[in-house]
Parts: C-alpha cells; structure tokens; sequence
C-alpha cells in the first residue's frame, strides 16, 4: 500500500510489535519455570501448558504447586516477615522504589509479556497496565516512608496470601503486593493458571532488585493451590476474581481469625442522559466494554440509555462497532485482542446463544482463524430481569435497555445484585453530582470511564466483595492495631435465690422501630443480681430480627440527615444519659456484682459526645489523581448494621457500637449483653426522650448464639459486629456469605472497653466511594 493510498482510504496499516525479546527471556529459563520460594527458582516440575490465546501456541510449561511448596513458600514468608517488618519505613522504601524502577526500565518486556500471556492489545498492556504498576509501586513507596509518622499506632498484619486473577495479572500483582510490603507484610502470591508469566518476570525484578529473601513468594498452578494458600497458616487472603469464589472463600476462612479483602465480580451500570455529549459517551463505551476484551470486573457491560436518545445513541454505536479493529494483539492497531483462554470464550458464547430475548447486533468483521476471539456484541431492547441483565458475562458483550427519568435510572442502575462501579454521563454537572451519590456502587466515573490511580481506592459494596485497593483506605487492610490481643472470657450471668429486688414488676421489652415491643415467641427469663431477682427480659427469636431489620430499613431517610443533625441528637443521647446517670451505674453493680459502674456510664456518656463531636468532621478527601480533574472520596453509611454487643460492658460496650453508627448516618439493630440486658432495656428509655427517630436504634435481648445465625443471614442487613463473649465468629462469617456482608467479629479476643475506640468503629460504620469528575473542555 502506497502513502497515497493510505491517505485516500485512511485504513490503518499493521503495525506489528516485536515479540522477540520476550520470546529470548522465555528461552533464557528454559521455557520452564518452577515458583519462586526464599529468593530462588524451584526445579521446575510437573505442570501444565501456558498458551498465547492468540494463537494457540505454547509460550512455557509451568509447574503444579503441590502443599510441599506451598508449605516451603508460607514457612520462607513467615521467617522472612519479622526482619521486614523489624527494617524502618524508609529502608523498605527504597526497595519498593527499586522495583518501580527496574519495571520501568524493563516497561516494554512486560508489556510484551502481558499481551502474549492474556490476548489483550500490546497497547493497552503498554499504555495503561504497565505504567499503572509502576504508578503503584512509587505510590507505596511513598507509604512506607510515611508509614511511622503517619499511621504511629499500626502494624503489620503479618504473612499475607494473595490470589490474583487473569485479566490484569501484572496490575493485580501490584495492587496487592505493593501495599502489603510497604507495611511490612511479607507474601505468599498465586497468579492465575492462565496468566502467570509477568509474574515469574517480576519474581526476576525483586531479585535484580535484592529484595530480602522470603519477602515475596509466587507458587503457580489451578485453582487447587488457591485453596491452599486459603487454608496455610497466612493472617490475610487477598482475592480477586469471581463472587461464587470470593464466597468460598469467605466460607473457608471464617472463624479463622484471618484477614480478608475480597474484590469480586460486577454488572456495572453505564447510563446515558439526554444531554450527553453522545459522541463522547460512545467512545467511552468502547472503553468501558471492550477494553481488554469485556473481561474486567468494573466493565460498563450494562448500558441504560434515556429513551429521547436511545435510537440515534443506538445507530451511531452499531456505526461505531463497525470500525472495531479485532485481531492479532501485538499489532499495535488493535482494538479488541484475544479472550483469555478457549474455556473463556466458550463460556461466552454459551450465554449470548442461550439469550432468546433483544435483539443481537455483531459487526460483519472476520476473525482470526486461529485463536480464542469473540466479536464485539450489542444485545439492546432487554428487561432488567433478563439473566444478561443481570450475570457477568466477562466478555465483549454490551446489554442495554432504555429509562424515561433519573429516578428511573438509578432505580434500574442499583437493580443488580453487584455494586463495584457505575459512569454517568450528561452535560449537566448538577444531574451528575445528584445521581452520582445515589449509585449503589463503590467507584463511579463521571463522563469518563475505567480511570484508575494508586492514590484512589477501588473496590465494591454487595456481591462486589469488601475492602479497597490502593489511597489510604487500601492500607488499612494491611495493617492491625499495634499491641497483643488477650483472649476474652465467657461471662456467665449472676444466679440467686433471692426474692425481686423491686416489688414493682418492670418486664423489659424489646426496642424495635421506635416503640416497646413484645417478644414474638412470647418467652423472658429473669435477671439475677446478688441482692436477688432484678426483673425479666424478653427473648428474641428470628421473627424478632426480621421486624427490627424491617424496621431499620424503614428509616433510611436517617443517612441523609446532615451530620450536624445527627451530632445534636447524639449530643442529646449523652445528656439525657447523664441525668440519670447515678440509676444506670447502680443498675450496673446490681447486675455485675462489680462497683465500677460510676466508671463505666461516666465513659459512655464520652462515647457518646465524642460521636457527636465526629458526626460531622469524619468526612472524605479530594484524592490527588493524574488526571486533569479530581477523585472525591466520599464516605458514606454502610446501612443497616446488626451488632452482639459486649457482656463485660453491658452499657459502654452498647454504646460505643451504636454511636459511631449512627454518627455515620446507619441504622442499627443491637443485641444487648446477654447476662446484663437491663442496661440495655434501661438505655431505650433514654433514646425514647431523645428525639431518635423511630427505627434507628432498635434494641433485642436474648441469646446470642440464637440471634447470631437470622441476623448474620438476613440479605437486608449490611454488616454484622460481634463483641460477645460467646464465641460466634466463625458461625457469623459462614453465614455471612450469603450476600458477602461486612462482619466485624472478635475472634474470641477482648477489647478493652475502657479504651476509646472511636475511630474504630467509624471505619467500620462507613463505605468509601470514589467518584471521578474530570473537568476541562
């Protein structure tokens, strides 16, 4: 083809990337690699083939991790960890810096590497994964060099497990590996099946980069090695990939006292207003939906279109899919590589031809004849119950439907059981930043799309999973609280034979939606103090649960009042409470037998002014992104949150849960001490004269491991805390992933109550959001 005729047909011509130094580096290690364990290569083993989906063709045969090498690599990891941690800030820095800087240097070989392993363009690999893994090292770096002056009062978690996925293996490395090592965490990594040889060549950079031995430890193999690293002797499992894992996972690790972050699948919304600059919005779909061939777990693979628009917004993206250029990956003129494996594609060509409803549109493009490729596919006129509305395809695949107005939209938006990310686009700043906030999602892009930076972090609500990648918030998945947890003991209540302490009978009811309910299974039992009968409380059963969350759920209007609002009720909590505060601390002593109840309500009348005085200051931060625009994070409400509230502290332990929650904007649905309720049951009377609107606080009595199971199961409950002195972690953690609700469970270890936990509890209580707002024209 002569210049003239490029010029006159303006065809892009190919443009093919040398793969030949990568194919060298292959070559230079035999094409066969073992793990890396305590600073060096393994004899490679037994194993399986790594193929180029492009192709077919095998690019180096890896080995199968047996439960030897996974044992090797976790006992390399945990005697390595001490000595990292033991090195300051600063010195870990420079190792991380080293790395950033060997990937730089090294930026196209990985590039290469990337595309020939997973199939997606070499100028994706180039452009955006790449450069993001060095942004995220450097970032980290940074972090360490802070991490004495700025986060005094955390350590290391210890030996971490990571889990990684295929569709961005390099990218997920780093994400996970740079913040647990800036902290002072050593690692134990398994990439996926699939895709791990960029992580082989970063097992290379750590040694160019003299990285200590054990620091970092990389065992291949399926899914079975996965497993392992689940059940090794880690403190944290970090995971991304499906949610149908994510949850097994969950399930695996409860009530191991283990860590875990969890960044799953999602259905992510991609709405269009009427106003949108259409031609922009088109070109960020093509970004949203086939970048990386669809398989990204935050993909805009769900289009909501408003109805005044949606027939020209339809023509011109068919007419926009038409010049998709599909092929070989390592040209540099491709738009849409190869899925990730034939397994993959199978899979998704399997849903679109089981989908009978809308209509189909693929361009009339030729694929390649070898190699796993798949068209890009438009499905529009669905219903938002039909099962492509509603399941991860993870592939090229676009579904749509249309809406008349922005209740409509975020109405349709939030129906997904998923919650990782959404983009807004409209011309009207005004309509985004409403809408934005109303998106049940954890990231959300305003006329942009698939922006991503160490500094911001990234993660989901829901089935999405929980935790967050990269800013601060990453880091606080990478660190506890520095001092040694005590085991906590099982508080049994007082029993005597003496008659009622007070002729009055005062039964206790429980406290659900405002009012003094009755309990549903109609049974109580009685409170014993030494000096002989204090009174009864009424037994709580699922039924009990299921009103007060229904309840809770009632009075969502309570996360959008100001934080000032809340501040004054909290503040109006803790001086009715004082005013009776010589009752509450007798009541106390009656029921511990102790005398330190003065003590006790004297604290959480300081609970309770300290969440107020938080209410509205615990606020987000505008993150400093590379991008001409900013990266607001917001923190919000978790929602509905159920908590065992401590035995030892009957008052301050309810207390310091339900303060900080609803500081934050949630409803709470408490369960009070189980051997010393009447605290409790005292309390309500307080939040009655209060001004708490009804169903904020809602108050059960009972047994804890009965009340455990409905309360951790219930899909309308958000988070579940647990500071009994029961037991009840592992029980909690189970049920839990049915909807991979947040928990917050004590592990059989003690809180010292007398502390002020504040901060604690409010990040807990809250969500972080990250919307992107670019600006410019």
């Amino acid at each position: 083809m002569t210049v003239k005729e490029i010029f006159e047909t303006m065809e892009y011509g190919p443009a093919p990337e040398s793969a030949a130094e990568a194919l060298a580096w292959l070559v230079d290690q035999g094409d066969k690699f073992g793990h890396f364990i305590d600073g060096a290569f393994t004899k490679p083993g037994k194993g399986f083939e790594s193929r180029n989906p492009a192709t077919g063709e095998v690019l180096a045969k890896l080995t199968q991790a047996t439960q030897a090498d996974v044992d090797a690599a976790v006992a390399a990891a945990r005697k390595a960890q001490p000595k990292w941690e033991e090195l300051d800030g600063p010195a870990r820095a420079r190792y991380l810096y080293a790395i950033a800087r060997l990937i730089q240097k090294h930026a196209r070989l990985f590039a290469v590497l990337e595309t020939l392993d997973n199939g997606k363009p070499i100028r994706e690999s180039r452009d955006i994964d790449i450069p993001l893994v060095q942004r995220h090292f450097y970032y980290h770096a940074g972090m360490a060099q802070l991490m004495e002056t700025e986060l005094p009062d955390a350590q290391a978690l210890g030996v971490c497990g990571q889990i990684i996925p295929w569709n961005f293996p390099l990218l997920m490395l780093a994400w996970k590996v740079a913040p647990a090592l800036a902290m002072g965490n050593t690692v134990v990594l398994k990439p996926a099946e699939y895709t791990s040889l960029t992580a082989l060549l970063f097992a290379d950079i750590c040694m160019q980069a003299g990285l200590p031995k054990g620091v970092v430890n990389i065992v291949t193999g399926d899914g079975a090695v996965g497993e392992m690293i689940v059940k090794a002797d880690v403190d944290k499992i970090a995971f991304t990939g499906s949610t149908i894992v994510g949850r097994r996972i969950r399930e695996a690790t409860a009530g191991s006292g283990k860590s875990l972050t969890l960044e799953l699948g999602g259905k992510s919304p991609y709405i269009v207003f009427d106003d949108a600059d259409i031609d922009s919005a088109i070109e960020g779909l093509v970004d949203a939906i086939w970048f990386n061939q669809g398989q990204v777990c935050c993909a805009g693979s769900r289009l909501l279109v408003q109805e005044g628009i949606a027939e020209r917004f339809y023509a011109k993206l068919r007419a926009r899919m038409d010049t998709l250029r599909i092929g070989n990956p390592l040209d540099k003129c491709i738009d849409v590589g190869a899925v990730v494996d034939p397994v993959q594609l199978q899979t998704i060509t399997s849903m679109v031809e089981g989908n009978a409803v809308g209509q189909v549109y693929q361009p009339a493009c030729e694929l390649p004849a070898n190699g796993s490729y798949y068209p890009p596919t438009l499905i529009t006129g669905l219903e938002t119950s039909d099962p492509l509305m509603q399941e991860e395809i993870f592939g090229p695949v676009l579904v749509s439907s249309t809406f008349r107005t922005p209740a409509e939209a975020v109405e349709l938006a939030n129906n997904t059981r998923y919650g990782l990310a959404a983009t807004v686009w409209t011309e009207n700043v005004n309509l985004a930043l409403d809408i934005a906030p109303k998106l049940v999602a954890g990231v959300v892009w305003v006329n942009a799309t698939n922006l991503f930076d160490a500094a911001a972090g990234f993660g989901g609500v829901r089935e999405s999973g929980f935790g967050r990648e990269g800013g601060w918030e990453g880091l606080s998945a990478y660190t506890k609280p520095k001092g040694k947890a005590k085991p906590v003991a099982k508080i049994e209540p007082i029993v005597s034979e003496g008659g009622p302490v007070d002729p009055v009978d005062r039964t206790a009811k429980l406290y659900v939606g405002g009012k003094q309910a009755r309990p549903d299974g109609g049974y109580s039992r009685a409170v014993w103090g030494k000096a002989g009968l204090l009174g009864h409380v009424g037994l709580a059963n699922r039924k009990d649960v299921r009103n007060a969350v229904e309840a809770a759920a009632g009075a969502a209007g309570w996360s959008k009042a100001t934080g000032h609002l809340r501040a004054q009720i909290l503040y109006y909590i803790g001086e009715n409470l004082s005013a009776r505060a010589d009752e509450f601390a007798h009541r106390i002593d009656a029921m511990t037998g102790r005398k330190d109840g003065t003590k006790e309500v004297d604290a959480a009348i300081q609970r309770l002014f300290t969440a107020a005085a938080w209410a509205d200051k615990y606020d987000g931060q505008v993150h400093g992104v590379p991008i001409r625009g900013v990266a607001i994070a917001m923190k919000e409400p978790v929602g509905v949150i159920g908590a065992l509230c401590a035995d030892e502290a009957p008052l301050l332990g309810l207390v310091s849960a339900m303060a900080p929650a609803i500081a934050m904007g949630n409803r709470v649905v408490l369960v009070a001490s189980e051997p010393y309720p009447l605290a409790a049951t005292d309390f309500y009377q307080v939040l009655d004269t209060s001004d708490v609107p009804a169903g904020v606080v809602n108050i059960l009595t009972g047994s804890h491991e009965e009340l455990a199971k409905p309360l951790a199961s219930h899909l309308n409950v958000d988070a579940v805390w647990s500071f009994s002195s029961s037991d009840l972690s592992a029980q909690i953690e189970v049920v839990s992933a049915g909807n991979l609700k947040r928990t917050w469970v004590n592990n059989a270890t003690a809180i010292d109550w007398g502390m002020d936990h504040t901060r604690r509890f409010l990040q807990a209580a809250t969500e972080i959001k990250n919307i992107w707002v670019p600006y410019g024209e």
